[in-house]
């Protein structure tokens, strides 16, 4: 008799957030995957562990206390609990001592501009590592080496993030979004690097089906790595922006102590930012919605403009940031993961591997590409703010 195939045992650390718990929603259903949640409150991993089937394991786990031990049980370890910012790679250390593969969710610029550091003992450790497997730079380089893979020259990216005001919202994301606010931000505009206030250059958006939203300069790795890739002659910026006026503007507001330097973080507001925050979730929607545009010149040297958005309703919006860590736990699973090495997640993934997920979940995407003089890619141009 033929053995039955092993199941990819997969641990999820953060099992229990907002990204987490829809990564293990998603991966439940995926056959030959063995799921454990992993976190410090295991009532809480309980409560998501009991709403799946098949119901995944739990396991009570310091993420900053991590040894290689605790990973030795598993295939493939999925960090998903954030935030990133001042991140200690406690996990990294023990995926490397355990032989375990890694992924993450990482979103912190220095975090992972620093990957590349693991890469000489990844690869003696016959170990693959990837940062950054979320909505930037996974989904966002996905979308760009689709739309930008036949033009002579890129001259601007522009790449916006807008959650629906009533998704669902974490402290580590707090925690990430504060970590910058009001400090120096290095940007790609105008052909050269410079230094804007993080939550700065604010503007208004129009988004597809989404209406006007506004939008900010964030600090993220998106920036370094679309320079790095892609090579444009004039800008490289990423904006995210929150859905009710009220609380964009009122952030902006808040990070002037910050950029007056009286104070040296919001950080240490998290929680109760947190807890304000949640008082306005009856209000606003519930749809979310993400934007990559460019501009440059085609094969034959016209000028050509492109714009990709999604649009997320019914607080689908959360499920983006994970679907491009459901598309690692396959490729694992189906053996044909990335080579021992530390990886930065972006132009690993093909498009075509998120569209299936996005189609289930009812997340609508398209391209639209118009020939002639450069247009401003996602607004009419930011103004510092």
């Amino acid at each position: 008799m033929s053995e039955m195939p092993k199941s990819l045992r997969v641990l999820i650390i953060g099992g229990s957030g907002v990204f987490g718990s829809r990564l293990a929603e998603l991966a439940a259903q995926e056959p030959g995957v063995s799921l454990t949640l992993a976190g410090r409150n295991v009532d809480r991993l309980g409560k998501i562990a009991n709403a799946l089937v098949p119901q995944p394991s739990v396991l009570r786990l310091d993420r900053d206390l991590i040894e290689p031990g605790d990973l030795e049980p598993f295939d493939l370890v999925i960090d998903a609990a954030g935030p990133f910012q001042a991140s200690r790679p406690q996990v990294i250390a023990a995926a490397l001592g355990s032989g375990t593969p890694y992924v993450d969710l990482a979103d912190g610029r220095r975090f992972v501009a620093d990957f590349p550091s693991f890469d000489d003992a990844a690869k003696r450790c016959g170990v693959p590592l990837i940062t950054g497997a979320s909505s930037i730079p996974a989904l966002s380089h996905a979308v760009l080496d689709r739309m930008v893979s036949r033009w002579s020259v890129v001259e601007d990216i522009r790449i916006g993030i807008f959650p629906g005001n009533r998704a669902p919202r974490g402290l580590s994301v707090v925690q990430a979004i504060l970590s910058y606010v009001g400090k120096p931000v290095k940007a790609f505009r105008e052909g050269e690097w410079q230094q804007v206030p993080g939550w700065g250059l604010t503007h208004s958006e129009q988004i597809p089906g989404g209406g006007k939203r506004w939008a900010s300069v964030c600090d993220t790795p998106e920036q370094d790595l679309l320079v790095q890739r892609y090579r444009p002659r004039r800008s490289a910026e990423f904006f995210a922006g929150l859905e009710l006026g009220l609380l964009h503007h009122g952030l902006a507001m808040l990070s002037m102590p910050v950029r007056w330097g009286w104070i040296a973080s919001l950080r240490p507001f998290s929680k109760a930012m947190l807890a304000a925050a949640k008082l306005f979730l009856p209000f606003g929607s519930d749809k979310g919605a993400m934007i990559v545009s460019a501009s440059g010149e085609d094969q034959m040297g016209r000028p050509i403009n492109a714009r990709w958005s999604l649009a997320a309703s019914g607080n689908r919006g959360p499920f983006v940031p994970v679907l491009a860590a459901l598309c690692m736990i396959r490729r694992f699973r189906d053996g044909w993961p990335p080579e021992p090495g530390a990886h930065v997640c972006a132009g690993l993934l093909c498009l075509s591997e998120f569209e299936d997920d996005m189609a289930k979940l009812g997340i609508v995407h398209r391209f639209e590409e118009t020939h002639g003089k450069p247009a401003d890619v996602l607004t009419g141009g930011a103004k510092a703010a």
